[in-house]
């Protein structure tokens, strides 16, 4: 997925909606902040999302352009209609610092899209290998600063033992990071 087919899934869902608000989680809401990723970032064929006004049409949304609909199909790419809770593995306060993604392409209708740093704590959480390797790429690349991600994974809703995990995982990307001369 690219930025162009982002807002492509954004369009789309706020008109299915009858929303002028999509909330994008996910790796896809990278897009927002950073327009023009190299191509390791543009893995993935999926953007989750929901609509913020009008949450009970996440299902609809789904079945209208989600996995294997004629939509996906057709592009390549689809929407993965989620629920607020699936931002329970976020930062506390994520909502306030929600990054819009309104274009020409979006028809009016703005992607709120995660910031980096919730992100990346939320991925760190996560730990799917996936996840992981994603952090890898954006620190390597310089997307995130260690002292905003550290304070955003004091922000995480979970046991002080876990925290203490991820931030020792951080330290440890951060440094094998430098060591490859990024």
């Amino acid at each position: 997925m690219n930025r162009l087919q982002l807002e492509h899934i954004i369009r789309a869902a706020g008109s299915i909606a009858d929303d002028n608000e999509i909330i994008v989680l996910g790796s896809a809401s990278i897009f927002a902040q950073f327009p023009n990723l190299p191509d390791r970032f543009l893995l993935s064929v999926e953007a989750d999302i929901f609509p913020k006004n009008k949450p009970h049409m996440t299902d609809i949304i789904d079945g209208s352009i989600g996995e294997l609909s004629p939509f996906h199909d057709a592009f390549g790419y689809y929407a993965h209609g989620v629920s607020v809770e699936t931002a329970s593995n976020l930062p506390a306060g994520w909502e306030k610092r929600l990054i819009p993604l309104k274009t020409d392409n979006t028809g009016g209708v703005t992607g709120w899209c995660l910031d980096i740093h919730d992100l990346i704590a939320g991925k760190y959480l996560s730990a799917r290998d996936k996840d992981l390797e994603f952090i890898i790429t954006a620190i390597k690349q310089g997307l995130v600063k260690e002292h905003v991600l550290r304070h955003r994974i004091e922000m995480l809703e979970t046991d002080a033992s876990q925290k203490e995990r991820i931030l020792r995982r951080l330290t440890s990307d951060f440094k094998v990071s430098e060591g490859m001369g990024s």
